[in-house]
Parts: structure tokens; C-alpha cells; sequence
């Protein structure tokens, strides 16, 4: 049984000297790997609520969130409103027939109007690719005596980019 067992383990042997290495071979190439950023802008705003005005001149804020991509100019414009014949210099908030009179400004100041000519009373920044937020300035003066009631008004905010 020696000699059948010594005779398997020379062909086993015999086997492993014959056989050829096997060797794994490989091949590369690049990819190309491509895209477009196109500038883009995003604009939110939260409410400018005034309270109760009581014929004090009465102040008030809200802020409108620009989000553009780096490097992207954009100015910010404000309209009028939908107050019958309001202007940007005087906006109106309406109740039924009767309006409240206001302002938006720039500054805290309350020296420059938010308005929708550009150059003039626009505001202009570049975009970051992050969240810039501006402050919009608002200001009902004081003397006006309209009907109680709730008064409101709906501010369009227009970024060009």
C-alpha cells in the first residue's frame, strides 16, 4: 500500500512541476466625468407683520433669504403692492375701501426705498452658493386715522440673476 501511496504523491508532484503559472492581466482607461453649472437664484421671505397700530408711526421688519450660486450678480426688487395706487414710495394695505399707508426701506436708517428700478432703489449682491439674508425695513407713519380693522397688502419680490 506504501508503493500506491508513494506513487500517487509522484504524480501530484509530477503535476505541480508541470503546470504552467497562471498570471491575471489587466487593462485601463479613463472616464470622463462632466456638468453644467447654471446660475440659479432662490428667493424666500418671511412676514413683515407691523402689530397694532394705534395712529403712532410704527416700525417693522422682515427678511427675504437670496440663494444663488457662487459668483452669480442678482439684483432684488420689490413692487408696489396691490393696494390701489400704491407707489414704492407709499405702498397701501387695504381693509374693504379703506388703505394704510407705508414704506419699505433698505436701512434701518429707513433713508433708502426698496423699489423696482434698478440702479436706483434695487439691491444688488452676488450670490455665495449659501443663504444670504437681507433685511427689508418697513415704517406706517404716523397721523393716519383709517376704519379699525385688519389691514393687509402682498409684496412681490422679484430677483433678476
Amino acid at each position: 500500500m506504501n508503493k500506491i501511496s508513494m506513487a500517487g504523491l509522484g504524480l501530484a508532484v509530477s503535476a505541480t512541476m508541470c503546470a504552467t503559472p497562471a498570471f491575471a492581466a489587466t487593462a485601463t482607461t479613463t472616464m470622463s466625468v462632466t456638468a453644467t453649472v447654471q446660475a440659479t437664484c432662490t428667493i424666500s421671505a418671511t412676514t413683515l407683520a407691523f402689530g397694532t397700530y394705534s395712529g403712532v408711526q410704527l416700525d417693522g421688519s422682515s427678511t427675504l433669504t437670496v440663494n444663488c450660486t457662487n459668483t452669480t450678480p442678482y439684483t432684488l426688487a420689490l413692487d408696489a403692492g396691490t393696494g390701489t395706487g400704491a407707489t414704492v414710495a407709499t405702498r397701501k394695505m387695504s381693509a374693504s375701501a379703506q388703505t394704510l399707508n407705508y414704506s419699505l426701506y433698505q436701512d434701518s436708517g429707513r433713508a433708502t426705498l426698496f423699489g423696482q428700478t434698478t440702479g436706483t432703489d434695487t439691491a444688488a449682491g452676488t450670490g455665495n452658493g449659501g443663504a444670504q439674508p437681507l433685511t427689508v425695513y418697513g415704517r406706517i407713519s404716523g397721523g393716519q386715522l383709517p376704519t379699525p380693522g385688519s389691514y393687509a397688502d402682498t409684496i412681490t419680490a422679484t430677483i433678476t440673476y
